[in-house]
C-alpha cells in the first residue's frame, strides 16, 4: 500500500473527500516527521515504534582502494514491529 492508496482507503472508509481525507493522512505524517526531527520517539500501540538512532563515527575502508575513510556521526530513523502485527502477519 502506498501513499495514494491509503489516502484512497481513508475516504472510502470515513466517507470524506478525497482533499480531505489527503490532508489528513499528511498531517498525520508530518506530525511524526516533526516529532522524529526533534529526537522524540513515536509509538504506535500494537503497530510499530519509530525512534532516531544516533551512531558514532568510525573509520571505514573503501571496499574498491582499501583507502581508509572517516565516517562521520549521523542520526537514522528506526523502524520497530509492534508485537500485534507481527502475530498477524505470522499466521
Amino acid at each position: 500500500m502506498n501513499k495514494l492508496e491509503l489516502v484512497e482507503a481513508l475516504r472510502e472508509e470515513a466517507a470524506v473527500t478525497k482533499t480531505e481525507a489527503e490532508m489528513v493522512v499528511n498531517m498525520v505524517f508530518n506530525e511524526m516527521l516533526e516529532a522524529m526531527s526533534n529526537g522524540d520517539r513515536v509509538e504506535i500501540r500494537g503497530f510499530c515504534s519509530f525512534c532516531v538512532k544516533q551512531y558514532k563515527g568510525y573509520t571505514g575502508r573503501n571496499p574498491k582502494t582499501g583507502e581508509k575513510v572517516e565516517i562521520k556521526p549521523k542520526k537514522l530513523p528506526f523502524f520497530k514491529c509492534g508485537k500485534e502485527l507481527k502475530d498477524r502477519v505470522d499466521k
